[in-house]
């Protein structure tokens, strides 16, 4: 039997990944590293992207992002801004995937490369696919519809298909700080 101090802190390791609370920071992230993780959970750290992203509107975050315990598993995909301004930018280079309506929602879809797309909504846009952006540029306004509340941008960002943590390509993700259990 592992010693009880020992057991909790596994315990504690274990449920802060669980619940994305504990994300390597890009800096320590690998180019290129690929994913050992079961489809749809992303437990390796996606690549660094040069340069970072940028917000995509001014606001601040409404809703974290929280890492589903497996593929089909609850949990909050992205992250949910609460916007100061209704125009929205593209957070980083790439080529529009689709723009258009999802269920209830508009949204746009960006493929920044390397196995990088990012999912705005809600977002009206007037790009078709096969539209490229540059960092910055409008690429829509904020709309109504879909799981965020009102006033809300929902910001998703996958690696190689598994969602992972927006402010990862943001240069957001806080360093992991590992607190006494007992």
């Amino acid at each position: 039997m592992p010693h009880p101090v020992l057991r909790r802190s596994v315990v504690a390791l274990t449920l802060l990944m669980l619940t994305g609370g504990l994300t390597a920071p890009p800096a320590v992230a690998m180019r290129g590293a690929a994913s050992t993780a079961a489809p749809g959970v992303g437990t390796a750290a996606p690549p660094l992207v040069d340069p970072l992203w940028i917000w995509p509107v001014a606001g601040v975050v409404s809703h974290r992002y929280q890492q589903p315990a497996h593929a089909y598993g609850p949990g909050h995909r992205g992250i949910d801004v609460l916007v100061a301004e209704r125009s929205v930018r593209a957070p980083a280079d790439g080529v529009v995937l689709f723009a258009g309506t999802v269920v209830d929602r508009p949204l746009i879809t960006i493929d920044h490369g390397q196995g990088i797309v990012s999912t705005l909504e809600p977002v009206s846009s007037p790009l078709v696919p096969g539209t490229a952006v540059a960092q910055g540029d409008d690429i829509g306004e904020l709309a109504a519809g879909g799981h965020s509340g009102p006033g809300e941008l929902h910001l998703g960002a996958r690696w190689n298909g598994d969602y992972v943590n927006p402010l990862l390509f943001l240069g957001e993700v806080p360093r992991a700080v590992l607190l006494p259990c007992c």
